[in-house]
């Protein structure tokens, strides 16, 4: 059992923890969860014994193994496989005793076999496997390898150790969709206690059990997954946002009665009273506001489809073709997620979408008036440190005023305290938001994004949701983010051994295939009886579908966006940026709604051609 007890601690004089307290019973798998920047990682130190708390204490077990995923595996000659294994530091040690006492001998011996040391070769592979290596990779040192790699080797190595507290801190981060499945499945089945730090919905609704939330330097521990977590926090807020306007009501009244009659010697000791009952009160505070996420994307002139064709294309670096075969097309309503495991050509195809590579063979056609958007990870790693995002921005806008250029960047949530902040001061989340926003300014008919959500808190994960959906041009997702890619992709395609096909089921499908379920049907694959025009007719219904789906979440996004324009604390003087965004943001919703309901009928119109044919 982990018992927090009314922790305290302050960094540069801010307390991140005020009396703080929370227990994790033994074996219990539970996501962190709270907003960027207050804490999450400082406990994981405070429980490791790296920093001393002003007050309370942490308790766990006599001789309980905390483990955590060191900043990197080193780069040395060691084989992936080796550095694994040298891990499980006792049965290191064992297998290295030379002891020659037959009494000793029988120890280790009985102790090797205790701690299943002989299948540990086995274990370790597999969990190496389970990550992106192959066995060929898994013989390589590790020097061979760059730092994102060797992050997934040394969590392969805290997860072999096995410790019975596994403190793990954005593991997904470094890993690509098909490894934070496999790791999904490994958490859910681990046999000790589990604290992990994420943002990732999916993982926190699959593989723990409960939330431990930091929110106002206090922690609160949520029996369930991260839904329930979810629904059960709003309907606390609930009802202390109602507790709280029945008190101020009640202590208006109280105070009206005071002030009125307290000069009044008839009724001076009914005011006094009051007075004592309005001491006596324990003042309950209104739940804070949710901070604001979000992001907007300008839209786009409509172009005339398609907006990219490749026929019979190929592509590498110089040396054997990447991909070949390619025969695509891309709309600008489409919405695709690129599936394939990790170095089959995700980001090569992405590249040649973005017109970063040629082609090598066939050919690649685009609207000559395309803008294409591209954001990686990698970019955000390319922002000028020394400079400030409102710098960033006049390099790329030279002839906008500094009011417009901080309304853009308030449209990306980077408020006034982050806009003059140099960027290396900034967090992750705020780096991100900084390069969608330079990726976006040109109002692209198609977006590439390629792991956008790395570093994005829940809240801007389900903004940038909303901004996809409501943004009119194409999109081009990878990204190992599942709830992402379930709200906003409409089209799958596989990308795995040198091709790149479409993928007809679903993302629940392809999920079980990655967890070892039957292969994935191929698309090419024909029906042994086939009617003249079925394919027809099933893609005519397959676009009314998603045409359906479409409106559905834009209509909750309207909903929403209507409710928020009608409260009128939004139109006091104080919130005029704030009102600027929101209006605009609806005209956005508007349009989009008024564009899907277009592509609805034009599906809809096509169907019933179809089915009367």
């Amino acid at each position: 059992m982990l018992k927090i007890q009314d922790i305290t601690y302050a960094i540069d004089g801010r307390r991140l923890f005020e009396s703080a307290s929370a227990t994790i019973p033994t074996g219990h798998k539970v996501g962190f969860v709270g907003p960027n920047g207050t804490g999450k990682t400082t406990l994981f130190r405070i429980i490791r014994g790296e920093l001393a708390l002003e007050s309370g204490a942490i308790e766990l077990p006599r001789r309980a193994k905390i483990g955590g995923v060191a900043q990197e595996a080193p780069a040395n000659d060691l084989s992936l496989l080796d550095t694994v294994l040298a891990a499980d530091v006792e049965r290191a040690a064992l297998l290295a005793d030379t002891s020659e006492d037959p009494n000793r001998i029988a120890e280790v011996q009985t102790r090797l076999a205790d701690i299943d040391a002989w299948s540990a070769e086995g274990r370790a592979s597999a969990i190496l496997k389970g990550l992106g290596f192959d066995e060929a990779a898994q013989k390589r040192p590790c020097s061979d390898f760059s730092g994102g790699w060797r992050m997934r080797v040394a969590l392969a190595a805290v997860l072999f150790s096995a410790p019975d507290l596994l403190l793990l801190d954005e593991p997904t981060n470094y890993l690509d969709l098909e490894g934070t499945i496999w790791l999904e499945a490994f958490l859910a089945r681990y046999p000790h206690t589990v604290v992990v730090i994420s943002h990732d919905r999916d993982l926190l609704n699959r593989a723990v059990g409960g939330i431990l939330h930091l929110e106002n330097k206090q922690l609160t521990f949520y029996q369930g997954n991260y839904d329930t977590f979810a629904k059960t926090r709003a309907a606390k807020r609930a009802v202390q946002a109602a507790a709280a306007k029945k008190q101020s009501a009640q202590r208006e009244h109280l105070q009206s009665f005071v002030d009125r009659f307290k000069a009044k010697a008839s009724k001076a000791k009914q005011a006094q009273s009051r007075v004592k009952a309005l001491e006596r009160m324990e003042l309950i505070t209104p739940p804070e506001e949710v901070a604001k996420r979000v992001f907007t994307f300008p839209q786009p002139e409509e172009l005339s489809p398609p907006i990219v064709a490749i026929e019979n294309g190929a592509v590498g670096y110089g040396g054997p073709d990447i991909l070949s075969q390619l025969e695509l097309r891309i709309d600008q309503d489409d919405r695709i997620a690129l599936l394939g495991k990790n170095g089959e050509g995700k980001s090569t195809l992405s590249k040649l979408i973005s017109g970063r590579l040629k082609t090598s063979a066939g050919r690649l056609v685009t609207h000559n008036k395309l803008r294409i958007g591209y954001f990686a990870q990698h970019q955000v790693d390319e922002l000028n440190l020394d400079e400030t995002p409102l710098q960033h921005l006049q390099s790329e806008r030279p002839d906008h005023s500094p009011a417009r250029l901080r309304a853009m960047l308030s449209g990306f949530g980077l408020g006034p305290d982050q806009v003059d902040t140099v960027v290396a001061r900034l967090s992750g989340g705020q780096k991100a938001r900084l390069s969608l926003l330079l990726a976006t300014l040109d109002a692209p008919h198609m977006l590439i994004l390629d792991e956008p959500t790395n570093h994005l808190d829940i809240e801007s994960r389900e903004a940038l949701v909303q901004a996809l959906t409501t943004y009119s041009g194409a999109v081009i997702l990878v990204s190992h983010d599942m709830h992402l890619l379930s709200l906003v992709a409409d089209r799958l395609w596989l990308v795995s051994g040198g091709r790149v096909t479409p993928f007809d089921q679903d993302l629940a499908a392809y999920r079980d295939f990655l967890l070892g379920g039957a292969a994935p049907k191929k698309s090419s694959e024909k029906p042994k009886i086939k009617k003249p025009g079925r394919e027809l007719r099933i893609a005519a219904r397959s676009e009314l579908k998603r045409a359906e789906e479409r409106i559905e979440k834009i209509t909750v996004m309207h909903e929403k966006l209507q409710e928020k324009l009608a409260d009128p604390k939004l139109y006091e003087d104080h919130n005029a940026a704030d009102l600027a965004v929101w209006q605009k943001k609806f005209h956005e919703v508007e349009t989009a709604l008024l564009r899907a309901e277009k592509l609805w009928l034009n599906a809809s119109e096509t169907v019933e051609k179809l089915e009367n044919v």
